[in-house]
This record gives structure tokens, C-alpha cells and sequence, in this order.
């Protein structure tokens, strides 16, 4: 039946597997355990369905036996008292009863081993439902932690990659080689402004000594 089906694809699933694959494991693992139970109470359901069923046709297979002893008894009755019409029409209706029991039996049997199959399933159920319950926060806390584990791993391949480290390199001489030109730059301002002001205090001196010279000489 497409129960057991169901029951047996959640019972055969491999819940680290699941995970693995899901992208979001802890929505995975709680949907899984959600499904475990709905089925659980689905094979609850039918097992007292089929156990009813199976107590159903024990009484009638009970009842169809009863028949069979009952009409054969009267048939001995009439054979007593010389009736042998009446022990024919007894005769064939304790065996009408007797065919039926056969066809009894085998529903009996079947129904025997439809209980046992769903009382096996919802065993297995209930165990696979323990186990998800009590290792879903192992299981999530696992994957978080192996997807943390990755995460650094990539950034330390990142990291050593040696194309980024030389970009990184080249990067930090640049930057250098800029400083280095803003500090010469800068120098080379300043010692402009000196040269200028030494050339200006260089001509006031000279008219100075013009001044000096031309007053002697008028003297």
C-alpha cells in the first residue's frame, strides 16, 4: 500500500545524507521529523483499523465453524430418527459451511500478516523518529560547524593565494613610490622659497654696498 511505501522511504533515509544536501539542514531536519509524524499517526490508524478488521473475520471464521459443527450435528439428529432427507438437506449445508471456511482462513491469514507488516513499520517508524529527534541538534550543530570549518579554509587558501599576494605587493610599492614623490615635491617647494628669499637679502646688500661707496666717493 502507498502508506507502508511512504513509511518505508522515511525509514530507509539517511539523515547525515539529507543534510549534506539541504540547503538549509535545520528546515530539512524539522520538515523530516514533521513527516515522520504525520505518518506515524497515518500506520497508528491503520493498525487499529487492521486489528479491528482482523478480530472481524476471526469472529465470523469462529461463527462459520460454529455452522459447520451445528448442521452436521443435526444431520447425525436425522440419522437417528430414520430421517435421511432431512440428514441430505443437513449434510449439504454443513458443507456449504465447511467451503466457506477455507475461503476464512486465507482472509484470516492475510489479514494476519497485514497486521504484522504495519505493527513492523511503525515500529521501525518510532525508532527512526527517536533517532531523528534526538540527533537533529547534533546533526545541525555538525553541518554548522563543517560549513565554518570550509569557510576558514577558504579564507586561508585566499589568503596564500600568491596572485593576491603579489597584487598586494604591488599595491604597497605604489603606495610607497607615491609618498616618496609627495616628500620630494614638497622639498623641492621649500628649497625654492629659500633660494628666492637668499636672492632678495643677496640684492638689498649689494645695494648697500652701491650706497656706500657712491657716498665716499662724493665726499
Amino acid at each position: 500500500m502507498a502508506l507502508l511505501e511512504r513509511v518505508s522511504t522515511l525509514i530507509r533515509a539517511n539523515l547525515n545524507d539529507l543534510i549534506d544536501r539541504a540547503e538549509d539542514p535545520e528546515k530539512m531536519i524539522k520538515q523530516v521529523t514533521l513527516d515522520m509524524r504525520n505518518q506515524l499517526m497515518q500506520v497508528k490508524t491503520q493498525v487499529a483499523i487492521a486489528i479491528a478488521d482482523q478480530h472481524v473475520l476471526e469472529k465470523k471464521q469462529k461463527e462459520n465453524a460454529d455452522k459447520e459443527a451445528e448442521w452436521m450435528r443435526k444431520a447425525e439428529l436425522a440419522v437417528d430418527k430414520k430421517q435421511d432427507d432431512l440428514a441430505r438437506a443437513a449434510l449439504e449445508r454443513s458443507m456449504g459451511y465447511k467451503q466457506m471456511a477455507g475461503s476464512f482462513d486465507s482472509l484470516v491469514a492475510d489479514q494476519n500478516t497485514e497486521v504484522d507488516n504495519l505493527k513492523s513499520a511503525l515500529h521501525k517508524l518510532e525508532q527512526k523518529l527517536a533517532e531523528a529527534e534526538s540527533k537533529s541538534d547534533m546533526l545541525i550543530a555538525q553541518h554548522r560547524r563543517s560549513r565554518a570549518l570550509t569557510k576558514a579554509s577558504d579564507a586561508q587558501m585566499a589568503i596564500g593565494d600568491k596572485s593576491k599576494v603579489a597584487t598586494f605587493e604591488r599595491m604597497k610599492r605604489k603606495v610607497r613610490h607615491a609618498e616618496a614623490v609627495s616628500k620630494a615635491k614638497a622639498e623641492m617647494a621649500n628649497d625654492n622659497v629659500e633660494d628666492r628669499l637668499a636672492a632678495l637679502e643677496k640684492e638689498d646688500e649689494i645695494e648697500k654696498l652701491l650706497k656706500e661707496i657712491k657716498a665716499r666717493r662724493a665726499g
